[in-house]
């Protein structure tokens, strides 16, 4: 239908709905959450005013192992139960005739994103302090869980976390054609001087305020947004909590110590009381961490570029820079 959004056939999912989705209600409305960076996401409303989260991939062509979104629903029902709070999935569906790709649904997780100063308003006086410690306490969770089941054991690599990385990366700049010279140079400085790992466990890969609901009190209700999520070196998680909880206003919201949130350091102190692992290579992580963002950077503003994310408002020539001033910052990491 022509008053669809991007990526939904709205007759298609709403008779999906119908059949897979207990107790829902007629019309369902589509709503396209924007800003996203990678898979499109849209809150779904039925007649009743129940809501689910709908995810696909993007339109138009796109890396599969970038946007797989079944196996990301399957990291979702593999952690239900467990200490990780995740939504539950209400559903998945394989079948592309119903909206041109594969896609699946979760229910909706009411509660507060921090993207901005003004998100913050929603917290109690107390909210900041204990979402600071508690974003650690909830890494550490995922940190802990047992990747030697399904479906996480499959996930299992031979060879170096940080490696396999760089080599993914590098593959997929060629793929696009990326021109950010300096995002190479910066992977060839990392590749020299990889810290051995000291523990292997379940990564996120995009662990951040930005992907996670909280409550007023500041409790993490639940963590979003898996679809990088493998099994690898814990640190690479820290280091990229460190570099979003330490970014400049163009890089992202970041917390600020001022509202009442933990710095960057208590940050690292509590996560090495929580799991007692070497610290003394966090600006390693840092740097590569500022390095991967800068190559998911250039994927978005192509992405965007081309029309895959919808019409979203967004300002294409600051997502062309980004790529460049991650690069540089990822630099002056590794500088120190």
């Amino acid at each position: 239908m022509s008053g669809d959004p991007v990526g939904i056939d709205s007759a298609a999912v709403t008779d999906w709905f119908l059949a897979h989705i207990p107790g829902v209600t007629v019309p369902l409305a589509f709503e396209l959450v924007l800003g996203g960076r990678s898979n499109l996401t849209y809150v779904v409303t039925d007649r009743a005013g129940g809501r689910w989260v709908l995810r696909r991939p993007p339109t138009g062509a796109v890396l599969p192992s970038a946007h797989n979104v079944l196996r990301e629903q399957a990291i979702l029902s593999g952690l239900a139960g467990s200490a990780v709070p995740v939504p539950a999935v209400a559903g998945h569906c394989s079948d592309p005739a119903v909206t041109g790709a594969d896609f699946y649904v979760m229910d909706f997780v009411d509660g507060v994103i921090l993207n901005s100063d003004d998100d913050t308003a929603a917290l109690t006086a107390s909210g900041p302090a204990a979402f600071s410690a508690d974003v650690v306490a909830v890494l550490v969770h995922i940190h802990r869980i047992d990747c030697d089941r399904a479906p996480f054991a499959q996930w299992r690599r031979p060879g170096g976390y940080v490696e396999r990385q760089l080599r993914r990366w590098g593959q997929q700049l060629d793929r696009i054609e990326a021109t950010t010279g300096a995002l190479r140079d910066v992977a060839r400085r990392l590749g020299r001087d990889i810290p051995a790992e000291q523990s292997v466990g379940l990564v996120h890969g995009d662990y951040r305020p930005g992907n996670l609901i909280i409550g007023p009190d500041g409790g993490v209700r639940a963590v979003l947004d898996w679809e990088l999520c493998t099994v690898g070196d814990v640190l690479a998680d820290l280091g990229w909590l460190v570099a979003m909880w330490d970014s400049p206003r163009p890089v992202g919201w970041a917390p600020d110590p001022a509202q009442g949130f933990a710095p960057t350091e208590r940050i690292i102190a509590e996560y090495q009381r929580r799991t007692g692992l070497d610290i003394g290579d966090i600006g390693y992580y840092h740097a590569f961490a500022l390095w991967r963002l800068g190559c998911i950077a250039e994927g978005v503003y192509h992405r965007y570029r081309d029309g895959a994310m919808g019409v979203q408002g967004v300002y294409l020539d600051e997502m062309a820079a980004r790529p460049a001033m991650l690069a540089e910052m990822a630099a002056a990491a590794l500088r120190g």
